[in-house]
């Protein structure tokens, strides 16, 4: 059976190109285009790994990482923070609620699938 990796992030282009690398590498993709709307979805579908953008409207990356790690029935899925931040705080920051690992946008198929590869180990 595959993985399922759901994919949170506001830019289409991003979710598009991260769900185009990772359906060919045989993964089910889930996306969302925020926080928000990631919650109902991650309670349906039960993703393995989540990528989570920072930056998003409503409910940032943060939040819903910190979220979904005070929730007993999801505090064990790997979040990966995805994000044009790089800086030493906003990593910190992505540790202090809980995330995994951290990808740079703009990222490459070696960039997620290494990421999944690191927290699935």
């Amino acid at each position: 059976m595959s993985k399922k990796v759901m994919v949170i992030d506001d830019s289409k282009t991003i979710r598009r190109s991260a769900e185009t690398i990772l359906e060919k590498e045989g993964y089910e993709v889930i996306t969302a285009t925020d926080g928000f709307e990631s919650l109902s979805k991650i309670v349906e579908n039960h993703p393995d790994i989540i990528f989570i953008d920072i930056m998003m409207p409503r409910l940032d990356g943060y939040q819903t990482c910190s979220l979904i790690k005070h929730n007993d029935s999801y505090k064990d899925i790997p979040i990966i923070m995805l994000t044009s931040k790089d800086g030493l705080f906003d990593r910190a920051r992505g540790k202090v609620v809980g995330a995994q690992s951290y990808v740079t946008k703009p990222f490459t198929k070696d960039d997620l699938l290494n990421a999944i590869e690191q927290v699935s180990a």
